[in-house]
């Protein structure tokens, strides 16, 4: 479990993160929305420990996150950062498996156990193929593949996502998801997801965060929260909710 409590995150003079607060469970999707600029991305970090706090306080597991080493901090929480720090001459392989130091693993001393976690995770990430291959030979969206694949493979509770699917085809974006989701169901982790599909956050979250300019505006279960006044508000956009014949889910469009 993940509680943040009240925390405000600032750079130099300027607070990016104010007073947030939540609480993700084992087993859930929590969908983190808002416009360009709201702090997603800030806040993401600093619940990795990246971001240092002005104020406020992260608890995993029922330890504060400034007490554990970042050894420590990796064996809870796993990041499924943007691609663009992965353009570098290293295999797939070799990257998928850097997932599992935490788990005393250091590349040449894997176990038969780390390997195959790898492997697993490459395949349910549509890259049984890829393990030969350097990282700087891959498309934006295979790299991106292969970070959540490394995500998967350190077996943490936790995953952070931010973006995961902004380079990614429609068919590999339903994936990235459904992998997601069914590790929070089958393994009892818990995510949180920064997206800007709002329809993707819809179909697959449990519950949505939504920020405003460093502060929650809205929280709660996805339909509550997806509505058009709240869209409106915080996006500055019209748009027209409906049923997605389906799923049932809250289907968002917006009027142009």
């Amino acid at each position: 479990m993940l509680e943040v409590r009240n925390i405000s995150v600032a750079f130099g003079e300027r607070t990016i993160i104010d007073d947030v607060s939540l609480e993700l469970h084992d087993g859930e999707i929590v969908a983190l929305l808002g416009p360009n600029g709201a702090g997603k991305t800030t806040l993401l970090r600093s619940l990795n420990g990246t971001a240092p706090l002005k104020s406020g306080a992260i608890i995993v597991n029922g330890t504060s996150l400034g007490d554990l080493s970042r050894r420590e901090i990796a064996k809870y929480i796993a990041v499924v950062a943007q691609e663009n720090e992965t353009k570098f001459p290293i295999t797939v392989l070799a990257f998928v498996l850097a997932g599992r130091f935490t788990r005393g693993a250091a590349f040449g001393w894997e176990t038969s156990a780390d390997i195959k976690a790898a492997h697993d995770a490459l395949e349910m990430c549509d890259l049984a193929e890829f393990s030969k291959r350097l990282m700087n030979e891959l498309s934006g969206g295979e790299r991106q593949r292969v970070v959540l694949a490394r995500a998967l493979a350190a077996e943490t509770g936790i995953l952070l996502l931010d973006e995961p699917t902004a380079n990614l085809d429609l068919a590999h974006q339903a994936l990235m998801f459904r992998l997601v989701r069914d590790r929070c169901r089958n393994a009892n982790a818990s995510a949180i997801v920064i997206t800007h599909d709002l329809n993707l956050a819809s179909e697959f979250a449990d519950g949505v965060l939504l920020l405003k300019s460093g502060q929650v505006f809205a929280r709660g279960a996805t339909r509550e929260v997806l509505t058009s006044g709240n869209l409106g508000e915080v996006y500055n956009v019209q748009v027209l909710l409906d049923e997605n014949p389906a799923s049932g889910k809250v289907r968002v469009t917006t009027v142009y």
